[in-house]
């Protein structure tokens, strides 16, 4: 039972919010009342949802006493209880802690892992996925930096996706990505294995990350790759090395300038993510399971064309239907471990 004193700090913060918004704000204050106001506001709408239903019951309760009454409140009772438990599992649901990066846009980065030029053509395919599920959502997809292979696989990918929410959605795509189907390059017609990884860092804000400019060692080089990718006569490209960690970030750009711009924002996202993976990994140390992005290296999934199958390890979500999953048709899968993440943390606060 959520205690009645911490609901009732929330309306009134919420209450408050909302007398300061109607009042006016200055240009700072509104981006700042706002978040919290739009973060607060479902939660206020759950709280709202389980109140009216324990003030119904009490009503209820009391048409007992009232022979006219009697035969109505007898009827509404036993559905009105039936619905308490999930009024309240879904207001703990909205009580839990919001990772704050959830709302923030993401960088994607997807590189082929074992299997050769199939783990390449994998790759190419795991990033049209993204993008096709972009669309369907109506954010932006920037490729910032891409080689590709003779036979158009991905040797690298980083992407920039913005919109509302990115984060939140994509955060549990991070980990080992399994293909097994006939490759492009088998002539055999042999099933072949092989994978891609995937990391989705929350897009770092200026002020989360500080970089020392003498920590860091910027190169400027002459971009190339295949297939007529990057090709320019100018030392265009940029490299920037972070010394302390060792991240490399490279942008291949035509614009010297903008390769800088989008290598340190590469840099701050990659520096943030790591600090936000010391914090992970300290808090889940003690969890017998996890289905969050806490391992990169984490077998997560499996795509089996032959089946016509996906199967998602962390949660034993396996779905028919590939071709529509390929197609950038995610949200089964993601709201299936947004609630499997939200379960396991109501079972740890619950033990």
């Amino acid at each position: 039972m959520v205690p009645v004193n911490k609901l009732t700090a929330i309306t009134e913060r919420f209450d408050y919010l909302e007398a300061k918004m109607a009042q006016g704000l200055s240009g700072d204050e509104i981006a700042q009342v706002g978040r919290e106001y739009a973060q607060l506001r479902p939660v206020v709408a759950e709280i709202g949802a389980y109140r009216q239903l324990l003030a119904d019951l009490d009503a209820a309760r009391a048409m007992l006493d009232d022979p006219e009454m009697k035969a109505l409140a007898e009827e509404e009772l036993p559905e009105l209880k039936a619905r308490l438990p999930e009024a309240e599992q879904a207001m703990r649901r909205a009580l839990l802690p919001r990772d704050e990066a959830d709302a923030r846009p993401a960088i994607v980065e997807i590189r082929p892992g074992t299997g050769g030029e199939e783990a390449a053509l994998f790759a190419g395919d795991l990033m049209r996925m993204y993008q096709r599920y972009a669309e369907r959502r109506g954010w932006g997809f920037e490729v910032l930096e891409q080689q590709l292979t003779e036979l158009g696989g991905v040797k690298e990918l980083v992407a920039h996706i913005t919109g509302e929410n990115v984060f939140a959605h994509l955060k549990y795509e991070s980990g080992v990505h399994r293909v097994q189907r006939v490759p492009e390059t088998e002539s055999g017609g042999r099933i072949h294995t092989s994978a891609a990884t995937v990391a989705v860092l929350p897009e770092a804000e200026d002020v989360d990350i500080h970089v020392d400019p003498g920590d860091i060692r910027i190169d400027t080089m002459r971009a190339s790759g295949a297939g007529g990718q990057h090709v320019n006569t100018t030392d265009s490209a940029v490299r920037i090395t972070h010394m302390p960690s060792g991240i490399v970030v490279t942008s291949s750009e035509k614009s010297q300038h903008r390769n800088r711009e989008i290598a340190m924002q590469v840099l701050k996202s990659r520096l943030f993510d790591l600090e936000r993976q010391k914090v992970h990994d300290a808090r889940a140390a003690n969890r017998r399971a996890q289905v969050g992005s806490g391992d990169r290296s984490e077998r997560i999934r499996t795509y089996n064309f032959p089946q016509g199958r996906m199967t998602d390890h962390r949660i034993g979500l396996t779905l028919y239907k590939l071709g529509e999953v390929m197609a950038g048709d995610l949200d089964e899968i993601v709201d299936a471990l947004t609630q499997a993440d939200q379960a396991q943390r109501l079972a740890e606060i619950d033990a």
